[in-house]
């Protein structure tokens, strides 16, 4: 007669992908269910239904769109970083129409952000810096009400007609000097560590945090004595086109052969055409600097901007585990 059927083996815990730590089960399952729901496959379907639904919101938005030549005319003052004081005012119409109806941006946490200033600390998607314009947009208006202005690499400052618009909206030079400025005049500034990205990341890495570098954000908040707040972006990556990053195309046709073919050469003119992907901008509680007197501590300020690291990897996989739908 046999014997008792032995005990299944039961499969290795999951880790998550940064930290190499067990993830809940019940994590686990909504992440896997998230990939499910969000990966390639469902991409041009979601896509062609939602630019159906969004037709007419665009229709009715022309009107106001209309004024864009405002824009462009040439402001009364700017301020010594290139910011134009009406330039928010002007765009409003634009902003309102990208962040209410074509991105439909959801933002939370905004009782979490301080009266005073801080330094805020975004992750970054896509190669283009609508993030920044986001975050200056949905902070300006109620219930936030705040002087945020993005710190860009230089770089990004000095590209033909983007650059200065970016400018006049509020974005000024990523330089300690400048944020000290901004901060003890009473403005805050938002810092997207992970650095510029002229090549946009691999599709499977998408909302995973690269090192935070030095911390040089850790070392701003504790010179300026201001904390900091993690804010966490979703579907900023997805915003800009898939078919400029290795990995996409593999994924898609279930093929991982491909994963190791470079991307299409389309990055140049797809990074600046933004699609209705679904955003969630979420504000993290704020997180004590070192002291003053460590701002000059390499290990003092390495280790607070690792912990911001690891709690906006924390809301990243939280959003992302939560999510149903990039587009819908």
């Amino acid at each position: 007669m046999a014997g008792p059927a032995p005990p299944p083996v039961a499969a290795p815990a999951a880790t998550h992908p940064v930290t190499q730590e067990p993830l809940a089960g019940d994590g686990e399952a909504r992440l896997a269910e998230a990939a499910r729901s969000t990966g390639p496959a469902a991409y041009t379907e979601e896509v062609r239904e939602l630019l159906v639904r969004l037709l007419p919101a665009l229709r009715d938005a022309l009107a106001p769109l209309a004024s864009l030549a405002s824009l462009v005319s040439a402001p009364s003052r700017l301020d010594e970083h290139g910011m134009d004081p009406q330039f928010l005012v002007r765009a409003r119409a634009v902003l309102d129409f990208f962040v209410g109806t074509w991105w439909r941006v959801d933002v939370r946490g905004t009782d979490l952000l301080p009266d005073t200033p801080f330094v805020l600390v975004a992750n970054h998607g896509g190669t283009a810096h609508w993030d920044a314009a986001v975050l200056r947009a949905v902070t300006a208006r109620p219930p936030a009400s705040r002087e945020l202005r993005p710190l860009l690499d230089p770089r990004a400052l000095a590209v033909p007609l983007v650059g200065p618009m970016l400018s006049r909206l509020g974005a000024a030079p990523l330089l300690p000097e400048v944020a000290l400025s901004l901060l003890d005049r009473g403005a805050s500034v938002a810092i997207f560590p992970e650095g510029p990205r002229e090549v946009a990341r691999p599709w499977a890495d998408r909302y995973r945090l690269t090192r935070f570098g030095r911390g040089g954000f850790a070392r701003i908040a504790a010179l300026a004595r201001v904390p900091i707040v993690p804010c966490s972006i979703l579907g900023s990556e997805e915003a800009a086109a898939p078919f400029d990053r290795r990995g996409w195309l593999a994924e898609s046709l279930h093929i991982p052969l491909l994963s190791l073919a470079p991307a299409l050469p389309l990055a140049g003119l797809f990074s600046w055409l933004p699609l209705p992907s679904r955003w969630s901008v979420q504000f993290g509680s704020p997180i004590a600097p070192p002291p003053p007197e460590q701002a000059e501590d390499p290990g003092a300020v390495a280790a607070a901007g690792e912990r911001v690291r690891a709690e906006l990897q924390r809301m990243l996989d939280a959003d992302l585990a939560s999510r149903r739908s990039v587009f819908l």
